[in-house]
């Protein structure tokens, strides 16, 4: 028989032992499109968007398309808009889709699916993704010229220059500041970086820039968790990572090579992962 005070022992630890935390579980999953960088919700319509790249992420080549899905991740319609090059980021803003697509910012009207507005933006290298603030300011990232575009009383203009940037991917607009998910200092050779990005933050006003973060991966989609805190996607890595409201990161999950620009929908607890290399996109409820 086991002595008591051993056993008292034992009890005590396994209670102090930090408990292990959960993973996400996957809801559901949905195969079958064309290189999918970009996962949006539109809340009016009960939906889901996607953006596809189908080809290289830098071709012009008018393969891209979004398509649209139902709540439980069900295509409705394929190409529900079409004649795209390459769109990446998305955001959403009384009824107006904003898609990125290489050098330009794309208009799509969510009742129509028709394109009814195009930005170009000379010079512009590697668009990303895009965000609106509440006064309906756009604001795109390039990702390999370390510009923030904003579209801004119909014009479309560099906002913010800054090499503080370090290849900005993620952009997610809140009150007062905007935040950026950093790919990293890139070193000219393919997308490679010298370093880890970080998640950053511009105040407004002023663009000042800021690390909110020590670097952590090659980052890629950005939201809000609903709870202070962020989650973010590593894209070359595959990892998917909580950020607390202290600049703490956390891996959620591990995913294969191209998690892109994902989705949360903080109210259902839902993750929203485009996987770019595997032409799928997954859903997963979060702890």
């Amino acid at each position: 028989m086991m002595n008591k005070t051993v056993a008292a022992c034992l009890i005590a630890a396994c209670l102090s032992a930090p408990a292990l935390a959960a993973e996400p579980v996957k809801v559901w999953e949905t195969p079958g499109f064309a290189n999918p960088e970009s996962v949006l919700w539109d809340g009016a319509k009960k939906g889901l968007y996607v953006s596809n790249i189908n080809g290289g992420p830098g071709d012009k080549d008018g393969n891209g398309y979004i398509s649209k899905l139902n709540a439980e991740g069900k295509v409705v319609v394929e190409k529900w808009a079409t004649g795209l090059d390459a769109p990446k980021g998305m955001a959403l803003f009384k009824g107006r889709l904003y898609v990125s697509d290489i050098d330009r910012l794309v208009v799509i009207d969510t009742a129509t699916g028709k394109v009814t507005k195009t930005y170009p933006a000379p010079g512009a290298k590697f668009l990303n993704d895009v965000t609106v603030d509440d006064k309906g300011v756009v604001y795109v990232s390039d990702m390999l010229d370390n510009v923030i575009w904003a579209l801004n009383g119909g014009k479309f203009d560099k906002w913010l220059t800054d090499t503080q940037l370090e290849n900005p991917n993620g952009l997610k607009a809140e009150q007062g500041r905007l935040l950026v998910a950093s790919w990293g200092p890139m070193t000219g050779k393919g997308f490679d970086t010298a370093k880890p990005g970080a998640l950053k933050a511009i105040t407004l006003p002023d663009k000042m820039i800021r690390d909110l973060t020590p670097g952590f991966g090659t980052l890629d989609g950005l939201e809000p968790d609903g709870k202070g805190g962020y989650v973010v996607s590593d894209w070359v890595h595959g990892g998917v990572f909580s950020v607390s409201r202290q600049g703490k990161a956390a891996k959620l999950l591990t995913l294969g090579q191209g998690s892109a620009d994902i989705g949360v929908l903080p109210e259902q607890k839902l993750l929203l992962v485009p996987m770019m290399m595997d032409g799928v996109v997954a859903a997963y409820r979060l702890p």
